[in-house]
């Protein structure tokens, strides 16, 4: 069959399964329950702020960046906020966390949830700001010590859930998230400084998402250095116990168990939720710019 006839044919519900069944083979269908079943949260809480609930997978991904010792800090795509109180509780004394969306209406909801959930004292230590971080580096460049990229992606635990949007799902969209992934790495590399560490996750199945970008910047990036599973575990037990806030696991689950049942990939790490307790799904992967990359490295 030829690909244009194949991709006409790979549209709505029934192009989904036969798309994502091609990915992940007789493992799909369980894999499909478990996405369609309920998720799991961990509460979030600092002192008497309000509470907040997100997905194990994504306090265990937040947890993987190095962020002490860091003076500036980004999380640059980060509404609705769940990441960046995870990276507010290990700022160092003096330290800024730049929480930025480019949604001006999603920026307003996190502007709310920093306020709501973080103690003052740390709250005004959060610069919120409403700008598209694909384009920010044209204004500025490797000004932040550490960068937190949860990318916009497929989503598909959500897209399974919404009729409409599954109704109109067709392989189009994993390839516009993949190059629109690219602007946002590609932008985040740039605006790392040198000697810098570097987060990019997805909540995506598909590997042109995850892996595939990575590889475009391992290509492209000769400074590019990922890291081992080792030692995301380590930095995440590290942060974990200097965390300032408080993080209430479901009975059986916590972040070395989560990162114990994380599957490898070729560039980092993911959490299905078949097999990872219902967490996820999440993909994440740690890299590092050697001191030496040059300025420009991260842009094409």
């Amino acid at each position: 069959m030829r690909q244009r006839d194949k991709a006409e044919k790979l549209r709505g519900a029934g192009g989904f399964d036969a798309f994502y069944g091609e990915l992940f083979g007789g493992r799909w269908q369980r894999l499909k329950d478990a996405l369609l079943a309920e998720g799991v949260h961990v509460e979030l809480r600092y002192g008497q702020g309000e509470p907040y609930f997100l997905d194990p997978a994504s306090v265990c991904a937040a947890l993987c960046l190095p962020v002490r010792g860091a003076g500036r800090v980004l999380d640059l795509c980060a509404a609705p906020g769940g990441k960046t109180l995870v990276l507010a509780g290990n700022l160092d004394d003096g330290a800024r966390l730049c929480s930025n969306e480019r949604s001006s209406g999603r920026t307003a909801r996190l502007s709310k949830v920093v306020a709501q959930t973080l103690p003052p004292e740390l709250a005004g230590r959060v610069d919120v700001s409403c700008s598209d971080g694909a384009t920010w580096c044209r204004r500025e460049t490797e000004c932040f010590d550490s960068i937190l990229l949860d990318a916009p992606c497929s989503s598909e635990r959500h897209l399974l859930q919404d009729s409409k949007y599954l109704d109109g799902w067709s392989p189009a969209r994993v390839k516009s998230l993949a190059v629109e992934q690219w602007a946002l790495l590609s932008s985040a590399w740039r605006l790392l400084a040198p000697g810098g560490s570097l987060l990019y996750a997805t909540c995506a199945l598909a590997p042109a998402e995850n892996d595939g970008v990575l590889e475009r910047l391992a290509k492209k990036c000769a400074g590019a250095e990922f890291a081992s599973p080792a030692e995301m575990e380590h930095c995440a037990a590290g942060n974990a116990e200097t965390f300032s806030g408080a993080l209430a696991f479901p009975s059986g689950l916590s972040v070395p168990a989560l990162l114990a049942a994380a599957e490898r990939t070729a560039f980092g790490l993911q959490l299905l939720p078949d097999s990872a307790s219902g967490t996820g799904p999440l993909f994440f992967s740690l890299m590092r710019k050697r001191a030496a990359e040059d300025a420009a490295a991260g842009n094409g």
